[in-house]
């Protein structure tokens, strides 16, 4: 997995679509190996990110949990302190 996708689900306030289709764009390239696609390969590396997108749409949409949301800005403080912690 890559380490740029972050979890999208459960969050207060919950993920925008800019958040949403940025996760899509780094699976597709990813998968596909490309950081930009040349100009024969665009047309279906943009499909492929708003296809991507569209289901992490659905996905986060029905997805459901009993637990409360959790803070955007306590969860990053938390990210903060583990990357200090690691690379120290």
């Amino acid at each position: 997995m890559c380490r740029n996708i972050r979890t999208l689900f459960n969050f207060e306030p919950p993920a925008t679509d800019e958040e949403i289709r940025a996760a899509a764009l780094q699976f597709v390239r990813k998968l596909s190996g490309f950081n930009r696609p040349s100009r024969v390969n665009e047309e279906a590396f943009d499909r492929a990110v708003d296809e991507v997108a569209a289901a992490a749409n659905q996905l986060l949409d029905a997805l459901q949990t009993a637990s409360a949301p959790r803070d955007r800005e306590t969860e990053a403080i938390k990210a903060r302190a583990r990357a200090r912690e690691r690379f120290a």
